[in-house]
């Protein structure tokens, strides 16, 4: 069930409160604590920071919570009809969640869907959402993300290219099929990053659009395909639908993002950190390049 925000809250003041959201899973348990730690000792202007993990997570990560921090149950966000199980494909390793109402879904496609379901459940006007294998370097307050009570919108302009065989563009096309947007079919922008910000009435906004367009349960209609971006969803519907009203937009990272490639050595990790630009606060190392948490915490903690 959608929960529209009362009329008190849709008054949003010209800094509006702020919460972090961390989206993650057993295997980055060791990244999660490691984020969390940065954020205590970096970040402001935050009243809490929600973790949101698959119901067999959530008591390994209780660990972590605080008076700040709460772990959330993805079956509070998301409808029981969609369960997950272990995977006999993958020797049961890996999960997978099954439905008769969308195709078969994978951890990083359930992880979006909680992205945006925790807008239903948090009280406050803008979500920050941070990856679990991010690491907050600099001190830095939520408030950056309020203008005159507008958000902050992180789009990398004319970066999707018009090529089919592109996920990105394939991912704006979805977008733009469940939001009803006829036309443009894709958007040329970009809308993925870390460290970025959703105003809660906008994604209610955005899920109510999307059952009103598709007749279904908006995580039915974004879950019938498997090639899907909750970012390329919420910048459409920021930028085409509600046509920019409480947003600002940008493109300036505030994470520097290791995306690909191997392990970085010691000296490259330096590298790596020395390169942020001066606006960036964090780093992101994708977790499956390889790098043990034990030595990027090692050279993190250089790093402060």
């Amino acid at each position: 069930m959608i929960v529209r925000p009362s009329a008190a809250t849709e008054d949003i003041k010209s800094v509006g409160s702020s919460s972090i959201v961390t989206a993650s899973y057993a295997p980055d348990f060791e990244r999660c604590k490691l984020l969390c730690e940065s954020i205590d000792r970096h970040v402001s202007g935050f009243s809490r920071h929600y973790i949101l993990v698959e119901h067999s997570d959530v008591t390994l990560f209780r660990q972590l919570e605080s008076s700040k921090r709460t772990v959330i149950d993805e079956r509070d966000l998301l409808p029981r009809w969609l369960r997950s199980f272990k995977d006999p494909t993958s020797l049961f390793r890996r999960r997978i969640w099954l439905s008769t109402r969308t195709m078969p879904l994978r951890g990083w496609h359930v992880q979006q869907l909680r992205r945006i379901g925790i807008a239903m459940h948090a009280q406050e006007d803008g979500l920050v959402y941070c990856d679990s294998d991010v690491v907050i370097l600099k001190d830095f307050d939520c408030s950056v993300f309020w203008r005159d009570g507008d958000l902050r919108l992180f789009r990398r302009e004319n970066a999707v290219p018009d090529d089919l065989d592109s996920e990105q563009n394939q991912w704006s096309r979805h977008a733009g099929q469940i939001l009803g947007i006829e036309a443009p079919a894709f958007s040329p922008h970009d809308y993925i990053a870390t460290l970025i910000a959703w105003r809660r009435d906008a994604i209610i906004g955005m899920c109510e659009r999307i059952e009103q367009m598709s007749g279904r349960h908006w995580v039915e209609a974004i879950g019938s395909a498997r090639k899907f971006s909750e970012c390329m969803i919420y910048g459409r519907y920021a930028d085409e639908v509600l046509q920019g009203r409480g947003h600002f937009t940008t493109q300036d990272e505030l994470c520097r993002i290791y995306w690909r490639g191997p392990a970085l050595s010691d000296e490259n990790f330096r590298a790596f950190v020395d390169g942020m630009s001066p606006h960036q606060v964090a780093i992101g190392l994708q977790s499956f390049i390889g790098m043990d948490i034990g030595r990027v915490r090692r050279l993190v903690a250089e790093a402060y």
